[in-house]
């Protein structure tokens, strides 16, 4: 059973910083690109960050460079996105996704409110 568990969202004021989490299980992980998606209310999905089975970034939206940085554990099965100096507009629900050929994976993801 594949699954994809996001974790470390939360509430965080303007200028913090938070780390979100994915563990996979159920599919093997060093195969599959990975990537963090978000999408805030009355908006489409957007992705924000992916990074290639070897450890490659290979996309990095405009709206978060230098800012967030995605990196990936194979051994532990896990893929992260460390987020700085958050801004109001980083306001989403951010989700995990699994990607190989035609095989595509989704978390259920995880609120992040940026907000004094």
């Amino acid at each position: 059973q594949v699954q994809l568990v996001e974790s470390g969202g939360g509430l965080v004021q303007p200028g913090g910083s938070l780390r979100l989490s994915c563990a996979a299980s159920g599919f093997t992980f060093s195969s599959y690109a990975m990537s963090w998606y978000r999408q805030a209310p009355g908006k489409e999905r957007e992705l924000v960050a992916a990074i290639s089975t070897a450890g490659r970034i290979t996309n990095d939206a405009d709206s978060v460079k230098g800012r967030f940085t995605i990196s990936r554990d194979n051994a532990k099965n896990t893929v992260s996105l460390q987020m700085n100096s958050l801004k109001p507009e980083d306001t989403a629900v951010y989700y995990c996704n699994a990607r190989r050929f035609t095989m595509n994976y989704w978390g259920q993801g995880t609120q992040v409110t940026v907000s004094s």
